[in-house]
This record gives structure tokens, sequence and C-alpha cells, in this order.
């Protein structure tokens, strides 16, 4: 009798799966999340802290050229050219122009002042916005006042631009008078003020009357007025008369958003820490 042979097909386990997907998940979800806190962030911040965000980062090789745009940034902007040579080319040989750079200049003499003059500027610039962000930074209330108050360094110097957003403004509607938060800000930047070298430049500004509005105040008064009262106020807080270089109204020619002259924004005054101006030659007028 023939044996009866049974087979056994043992079916083998499947192997343990790894743990990629696992990691491939994670990082999705971190993506995700980066994401949407940065249209969070985005929806957020006002189009001045957007604005200052972007020269932040703007590249340092990049030369600022005036637009003549205006507003909060004094129409700076970026020039179209693009990253500009540290030895540019002459027009008709192509060899790197150096006629200048062969000049030797003597230690201390004006040239070498007034090279060194923007580094000196730009360095004094920074410290003074820190100086003011802190001073502001003590009241108690700064978190909430922040969106009206940019600070940001200019080719003219430093700008403190008191700003009104919708639903919050710092001056009464059609009026000179300031609300008391506004007096409290330029009270608490004013010790700040007070100590720093730089002479003051205050300018008013207001928004555009809309296509088939009437104005109810004169913006030319009404501007210049808001300059006068800061002024005033700083004044009184101690700052001497003799660091005011101007005090000035510009209405609604000057716009900080050229695009919609007419939204809240665009209702500011700005206080301006001027640059020191350059040495005169003494032999000058001879």
């Amino acid at each position: 009798m023939q044996p009866i042979i049974v087979k056994k097909v043992k079916k083998a386990a499947h192997g343990h799966h790894g743990g990629a997907w696992k990691i491939a998940y994670a990082d999705f979800v971190t993506a995700m999340m980066a994401f949407f806190l940065l249209m969070w962030l985005i929806s957020m911040t006002t189009q001045e802290q957007k604005i200052g965000l972007a020269e932040y980062f703007a590249p340092a090789s990049l030369s600022p050229a005036t637009s003549g745009a205006g507003g909060i940034l004094h129409g700076t902007a970026l020039d179209t050219s693009g990253n500009k040579s540290s030895a540019p080319r002459d027009a008709e040989t192509g060899s790197a122009a150096q006629k200048d750079s062969a000049r030797s200049i003597s230690p201390g003499s004006a040239s070498d002042r007034d090279a060194s003059r923007p580094a000196a500027n730009e360095q004094a610039n920074d410290s003074a916005v820190a100086s003011l962000r802190q001073a502001l930074q003590k009241m108690p209330d700064y978190a909430e006042l922040s969106r009206n108050i940019v600070i940001e360094p200019t080719k003219e110097g430093v700008n403190v631009s008191l700003v009104d957003q919708d639903g919050r403004s710092m001056f009464r509607e059609g009026s000179v008078d300031p609300y008391e938060r506004t007096r409290r800000v330029l009270e608490a930047l004013a010790p700040t003020l007070r100590r720093l070298p730089n002479r003051l430049s205050i300018t008013g500004h207001t928004a555009a009357a809309r296509p088939g509005s009437a104005s109810a105040v004169e913006p030319w008064n009404l501007t210049a007025g808001r300059a006068l009262a800061v002024r005033e106020i700083l004044a009184g807080a101690g700052v001497p008369n003799d660091n005011f270089d101007s005090v000035v109204g510009r209405a609604d020619t000057n716009p900080a958003f050229p695009d919609n002259p007419y939204i809240a924004p665009n209702r500011r005054v700005a206080i301006t820490l001027l640059n020191a101006s350059p040495a005169v030659p003494p032999n000058l007028f001879r």
C-alpha cells in the first residue's frame, strides 16, 4: 500500500512595516501648522508692519533709490537695476572703473569724513529706534497702541508715526485735539527725544475726502494744527524748543497708501529724527 503524503504549506507572516510613513506624516502636519501660522500672522499685521518687515529682509546688496511715491517710507524703494557690483565697468573699455578709488584719501580729510557719515548715521538711527521702542514698551497699554505707532529708519533719519487705524484714531475726528492715549505716547517718547542729538521735524498728514463728500475741516489747517499740537505736547514734556527744525502740515498731498488715499492709515503725524547734516567745507563761500 502506497503511503499518503500530506503537504502542509506554512504561510509566512508579513514583515514588520517600517516607520517611514510616520515621519513623513509628522513632517506634513508640521508644515501645515507652519503654513496656517504664517497665514494667521499675515492677517493680523498691518500694512505698515508688512512694509517694515519687507524692508528688514530686503537684500543689503540692493541700492535704495528715491521713487517719489512718498508716504511713510518717503519714497524709499529698491532700485530696479538689481544688484550693483562693487567695481563698476567702464562703458567704453569694459574694464573696472577705478579712477576715484585710485585717489589716496588722507586720514581725517573731508572726503574721508563724508564717506563714513552714512555708516555713522545708520548706526545712530538703529540705536535711536531701539531706545524709542524701549521707552514705549514701558507703557502699560503699549500692546493695545502698538498698531498706531510705527517706528522705522528712513533716508532722512528715523520716523515715529502716530497712525490712525479703523476703529482707533490718535486725534478726535476733524479736530486738532489729541486723545489722552496720544498724549501719553508723546510724553513717554519725550525723555528719549530730549536725550538724542537729532533735530525734529513734525509733519501732519490726512486722508483724502472721498469723491462726492465734502471735507468738514480744511485739510491744510487740520494737518498743520495737529503737527503743532504734537510739538506743544513734546515741548511741555521737556523737549527744548531748539530741538525742533520744522512743523508742517501736508494735508492729503502725501498719502502713505497712494493706491487708496481714502483709508484711515493715511491720517498720521510723523516725527522725524533728522540725520546730522554734512559738514560745510570752510572755503566753500570764499
